[in-house]
């Protein structure tokens, strides 16, 4: 004991215990004064991003994790600094290593910055039906790095939030009612009138369709080889364009061939005005020969 004592100054321990519980009193302070600010604040910011109309899922990353996150760091910087530790040499490493990381994780960082402008934008939400990278479906999540949709197939697609915000994306369910426009050909010799009144007869019977706006039929194109028309209805809700798409082709077909009206295949006519004597007589000795064969 005399030796323990001996290599420990307790007159100067005690000296350095008591210097040092003011600070240690500081630090406590300073942690509950940003405790208390993070829980003061925290209910008006979030009211006021709501009233800004801010997605709830944008208000909880800034609100409970952003902002909670950077009023932790700060109060454990201040508080490490009343202690009398230099934050300086720690702040800078921790600078080099979140550049190290933000290369490293760049794709992810811009995933969570797409995500983020979706959420802002709000370009579609959850329950919209999309299309957007050759992927067409119902919107069933939509989280900080990817948005997930299901489509008609009841396959879950995942799709990275960077690839929708550089991508073209067309939402179906933005504005409501949807168009459906169904191309259908006749044969140029037939009555575009009479087409159309078989058309929109056919079309009115198909049930779920709206009323109004009315359905029509309207010429879209001249065709190599027929004359191409749309079937134009309306429908009160997106998830319905693909079946209902299907019913009107089916209707279209089954309605022209009951009115004899001719859906053409693809053809081409070749007319052959004028032939010079010359080629006449080069093709004469070919032809006379396949008549020799031929007997």
């Amino acid at each position: 004991m005399d030796r323990i004592a001996d290599l420990i100054d307790v007159k100067e321990l005690l000296t350095t215990v008591v210097a040092f519980v003011p600070k240690v009193g500081a630090a406590m302070l300073v942690l509950v004064a940003f405790w208390l600010l993070y829980r003061v604040s925290r209910p008006g910011l979030r009211a006021a991003l709501h009233k800004a109309n801010f997605h709830e899922a944008l208000i909880q990353l800034m609100v409970d994790n952003l902002y909670r996150y950077a009023i932790m760091i700060v109060s454990l910087v201040m508080a490490a600094d009343q202690l009398g530790i230099n934050v300086g040499a720690a702040l800078a490493g921790i600078g080099v290593a979140g550049i190290a990381l933000g290369f490293a994780a760049q794709d992810s960082v811009a995933n969570v910055i797409s995500g983020i402008m979706i959420f802002w934008d709000k370009p579609f939400i959850v329950g919209d039906w999309i299309r957007t990278e050759g992927n067409y479906g119902k919107v069933v999540e939509i989280t900080l790095r990817s948005t997930r949709i299901r489509t008609n197939r009841n396959t879950y697609v995942v799709i990275p939030n960077k690839s929708v915000i550089d991508a073209v994306l067309e939402n179906y369910s933005k504005h409501g009612e949807l168009r459906i426009d169904v191309p259908v050909g006749i044969a140029y010799k037939e009555d575009i009138h009479m087409a159309r009144e078989v058309l929109l007869e056919a079309v009115r019977k198909i049930p779920g369709l709206m009323a109004q706006p009315q359905p029509d039929v309207v010429v879209e194109s001249l065709g190599d080889s027929s004359v191409n028309l749309l079937v134009r209805v309306w429908i009160e809700a997106a998830g319905e364009m693909q079946p209902k798409t299907f019913v009107v082709v089916e209707a279209s077909k089954l309605a022209l061939d009951a009115a004899g009206i001719q859906i053409p295949y693809p053809h081409l006519q070749l007319f052959v005005d004028d032939v010079e004597e010359r080629v006449i007589q080069k093709v004469a000795p070919l032809r006379s020969l396949s008549a020799g064969a031929a007997t």
